[in-house]
């Protein structure tokens, strides 16, 4: 009899949870400002740089969209768009695109681009979309390089972003 009463209340409070998600008629997100966009590509641009590397730094929102654009003049032409499928890619599966490396699979995703340089944007447990970064050659694994300054620009308004959360 008690299993039987234990059952029933965790399905009503399945139920009243479900119920609840299905009710609700809005949901709350974060987003970047363009002043933090342009904060994160401009740090790892200027920390590329500071390596030797000319490159082009793309911030995209949570879909995908491009929000910001640093690219240095000495940057090739092609670094534009590969920064921003980078940070598409990262946005749009929300993860590093090292990760997704080696899934031959995924190239015929439109617009994935599976090479490093792409990470997701997490800053206090809360996903804002991504930064790609083009440019710099691989040390030991394509993207990797591309990888460090993508983080410099994510560090560089972490705590801004955390400061700010209410």
């Amino acid at each position: 009899m008690k299993s039987r009463l234990g059952l029933f209340l965790v399905l009503m409070f399945v139920s009243s949870m479900v119920r609840a998600e299905i009710e609700q008629t809005h949901v709350n997100i974060r987003v970047l400002s363009a002043e933090a966009a342009n904060a994160i590509t401009m740090a790892a641009y200027k920390d590329c740089l500071k390596k030797g590397y000319p490159v082009a730094a793309a911030v995209v929102t949570r879909e995908g969209r491009l929000l910001s654009l640093t690219r240095s003049p000495l940057a090739g032409a092609h670094t534009i768009k590969v920064a921003e499928g980078k940070a598409f890619t990262a946005a749009t599966f929300k993860t590093a695109t090292t990760r997704l490396m080696g899934r031959e699979f995924m190239r015929d995703i439109p617009d994935a681009l599976i090479i490093g340089g792409g990470l997701p944007i997490n800053i206090g447990g809360h996903f804002y979309g991504a930064v790609g970064v083009s440019g710099a050659p691989a040390k030991k694994a394509p993207g990797d390089v591309d990888d460090e300054c993508a983080i410099a620009g994510i560090e560089a308004v972490k705590d801004d972003i955390e400061m700010g959360a209410e």
